[in-house]
């Protein structure tokens, strides 16, 4: 969960600042709480390359300890979220490689997407244009999607002679849009289109390309605003009630609400509200 570290708090300096992070591989811009990642070779429909999926792993698990970040959305410049592994930096030297060189590589990638997931923020994808291969699965690890009419999410790996089990597919896709379906995705490695993707589950809503990522920044300012202690909390029981029974999930989310009582938030919350006003909050 997110925790709330004080100024005062011996712990503090442990919890470094991100607002100010110099990224080399991507943009990182921050504003009013949210961190916004942009996939930014847009002459190449911003394709990752073993550097780029190195440093976004390492943001993100640096992230996990930034009190200062409270929401993230992650995008793509110039119309295109993510083409995937660039074929020529990352695929061509694939084939040279040994096989425990590439098993380092595919624990890299999938080192991502559990950063992702672990990272207590909640994440805002802001998806438009093509989105296939890793740029699917860095998509499918955020905890919101918007997508745009013209989005087209594939998950090809089969299209390069691999399985469709790539950085978690086979474990996120199938929870996300059902067994079937995924399968038919994984299986084909066929686009998804925006529409199928919204009646799916897969996108939360679709915008015009011109306005997704005002709406995802909204979002991320409006979640950043809110008790994010909390926020954090409900990404980790979502996150760990998928391997409970419905009985430990009960008991697991009594306790989390336990906890989140003895917040400051809560007793603001209950203070606003007796007296007519919008709580503000302050994520302790």
């Amino acid at each position: 969960m997110k925790h709330y570290i004080g100024a005062g708090n011996p712990m503090h300096a442990q919890f470094e600042a991100k607002a100010g992070y110099q990224a080399t591989h991507f943009q990182w811009t921050y504003e009013d709480g949210v961190g916004t990642v942009t996939l930014n070779r847009p002459e190449r429909k911003n394709p990752l390359t073993f550097q780029s999926y190195a440093e976004l792993r390492d943001l993100f698990r640096a992230l996990h300890y930034a009190t200062d970040v409270k929401a993230i959305v992650v995008t793509g410049a110039g119309g295109n979220f993510c083409s995937g592994g660039d074929v020529h930096e990352i695929i061509g030297p694939l084939t040279k490689m040994s096989m425990p060189e590439m098993l380092e590589f595919t624990r890299m990638t999938g080192d991502l997407v559990k950063a992702i997931r672990q990272c207590p923020q909640p994440i805002i994808g802001a998806i438009d244009g093509i989105c296939a291969g890793a740029g699917a699965m860095i998509a499918l690890a955020c905890d919101i999607r918007y997508g745009t009419p013209a989005t087209r999410t594939a998950f090809l790996f089969t299209r390069v002679g691999l399985a469709g089990a790539d950085m978690g597919a086979c474990a996120l896709l199938p929870r996300m849009i059902g067994q079937g379906r995924a399968s038919e995705l994984l299986f084909s490695g066929r686009a998804m289109t925006a529409d199928e993707g919204l009646a799916w589950g897969f996108f939360n809503a679709l915008h015009a390309s011109d306005a997704v990522l005002a709406a995802a920044t909204k979002m991320a300012r409006d979640l950043a605003a809110g008790p994010t202690f909390a926020h954090g909390m409900t990404k980790t029981m979502l996150s760990q009630e998928w391997s409970m029974t419905i009985e430990q999930a009960i008991e697991a989310e009594a306790q989390a609400q336990a906890i989140c009582m003895q917040t400051a938030d809560f007793t603001r919350a209950y203070e606003a509200f007796a007296a007519k006003q919008k709580p503000v909050f302050g994520g302790d």
